[in-house]
């Protein structure tokens, strides 16, 4: 894996590069600043940084007790297959606000490996997938 930092600062995130990145995509296509910028305020963001530059966003919507939502979880795209992604799942996953929580769950049409990787196993419907842990202490 490549030397990167991730980091909960959210006052590091590029919101101009992430919003854009994002609205290139699949499935943030048709979305707007101004709805990133709810959605951003309302999760818990991690930002992936080499050399001091972001390459990699997630975020987590979540309670902070039982249940998160893994979302928009995206590397830039000369930085992919380098694991990264993977990078910015397990931060999300191993966070201190997060560590009771036994539900987790995202949906993907083409990421399916990155999360079985983590954990992560295919629903029935084999879009969505779920993560349940055993809540520490």
């Amino acid at each position: 894996m490549p030397a990167c930092e991730i980091s909960f600062d959210v006052s590091r995130i590029d919101f101009r590069a992430t919003s854009d990145v994002l609205m290139a995509s699949y499935w943030g296509s048709g979305r707007s600043d101004e709805l990133h910028r709810c959605a951003f305020a309302n999760s818990l963001c991690v930002g992936a940084y080499a050399d001091g530059n972001q390459i990699g966003f997630g975020r987590a919507i979540t309670d902070r007790a039982v249940f998160a939502y893994l979302a928009d979880v995206i590397v830039w795209p000369r930085h992919r297959g380098r694991g990264i992604g993977t990078r910015l799942v397990q931060a999300l996953i191993d966070h201190p606000d997060c560590k009771t929580v036994t539900h987790w769950s995202l949906s993907t049409n083409d990421a399916h490996a990155v999360y079985e990787k983590l954990g992560f196993r295919p629903s029935t419907d084999g879009r969505y997938m779920r993560l349940d842990r055993i809540p520490a202490g």
